[in-house]
């Protein structure tokens, strides 16, 4: 199975044949735009199975050590099903190294136990698996706000800019550069040692109020291309105002290279909170993220290098899965994109075409 671009019937592309054309045409008959991207977004097996990891990545991290914040300066926290919290030292077992066990364990009334420590313990005893769980709960709130906020920015900016042309464009596009010659990085580890004590939230801001440049550049050429679209012309002539057919008519019709590229960056930010953890700008203790782990057991590589592989590993599959996702999406939303069907199924179709002949 492939994904390939099928011209219509009689303009058949070397190697697609006109039956091929007419089976994928039948397929999505008679269904909506959200159904054929729908459909098309469940056959991408990659991206399945990337949301099914993440899912699993992001309730276990924030089941098994609970929920701990701060709203209004009252702090709130909610107990996990874990035994140990992030913050809890507990002497170090057989050097620190990790318990896993392949056999799980019932412990009386503490439930399900793959070791004391399946991950190991740091050199003042807590719990790796505790602290990492705890750094994966950091990394995917700073990701999904700085999605957030990126997205956001990025989809008016460019829309506005898009749309209106003229002065508008002007303004907001030098703005757009001006941003864009000011590197994240710098500007994370600069704001991010003022507000990294903050909490993982206020990192997060900072860092989103920077990551949107490309996504409004990439949604200012889409809505250039779409304002000239004869949906837009029949939209102005029914009086609808500017803002409505800008939001209800051009946007959801990019919405395609938005989603897309929101997942890229969601994948981007996650790496540069790593960055920027790592060298000493990100979250600030007594909190902690994937990047910090590694940053504060940095000198331990040589001799505890379990101290490394866990969170390494989370921000690999974090990373990786949405990546995928977003593969899936932009495959889903590519109209070009269309799925051949095999032979099997072809030989089928075409005896079942015969037989009705």
């Amino acid at each position: 199975m492939s994904n390939t671009l099928i011209p219509e019937p009689g303009h058949s592309a070397p190697g697609v044949t006109d039956a091929e054309n007419n089976l994928e045409l039948r397929e999505i008959e008679g269904l909506s735009q959200g159904q054929i991207v729908r459909r098309r977004f469940f056959r991408h097996r990659g991206a399945l199975i990337s949301m099914v990891v993440l899912a699993f990545i992001v309730v276990l991290a924030f089941s098994s050590v609970g929920l701990s914040f701060s709203f209004f300066g009252i702090p709130i926290r909610t107990p996990g099903w874990w035994q140990w919290t992030w913050t809890q030292i507990d002497p170090p077992q057989d050097g620190g190294r990790p318990t896993l066990s392949l056999i799980p364990r019932f412990l009386g009334g503490e439930g399900l136990r793959f070791g004391d420590h399946p991950f190991g313990q740091d050199e003042v005893g807590r719990d790796i698996f505790a602290v990492v769980m705890r750094g994966t709960q950091q990394s995917v709130v700073i990701m999904v706000v700085v999605g957030l906020i990126a997205v956001s920015i990025g989809t008016v900016i460019g829309a506005v800019s898009g749309y209106f042309r003229g002065w508008r464009d002007s303004v907001l596009m030098r703005f757009t550069d001006i941003i864009i010659t000011i590197p994240v990085i710098v500007v994370g580890a600069v704001v991010g040692k003022a507000v990294g004590n903050q909490g993982a939230f206020a990192l997060a801001i900072v860092l989103g109020l920077f990551a949107w440049t490309g996504l409004a550049r990439l949604v200012r050429a889409e809505v250039l291309s779409l304002r000239e679209r004869e949906f837009v012309d029949a939209a102005r002539v029914a009086g609808a105002s500017n803002r409505r057919i800008i939001f209800k008519h051009i946007l959801p019709n990019a919405i395609g290279v938005i989603i897309v590229n929101s997942t890229l960056l969601m994948a981007a930010a996650i790496l540069l909170e790593t960055a920027l953890s790592f060298l000493g700008f990100g979250v600030q203790s007594p909190d902690t993220s994937l990047g910090k782990i590694i940053s504060d057991n940095q000198a331990a590589f040589a001799t505890r290098p379990w101290l490394f592989w866990w969170p390494g590993v989370f921000i690999i599959a974090i990373a990786l899965c949405i990546n995928f996702i977003g593969d899936g999406l932009r495959d889903a939303f590519d109209p070009r994109q269309k799925r051949l069907p095999g032979a099997r199924t072809l030989a089928k179709a075409t005896r079942r075409a015969k037989s009705s002949a």
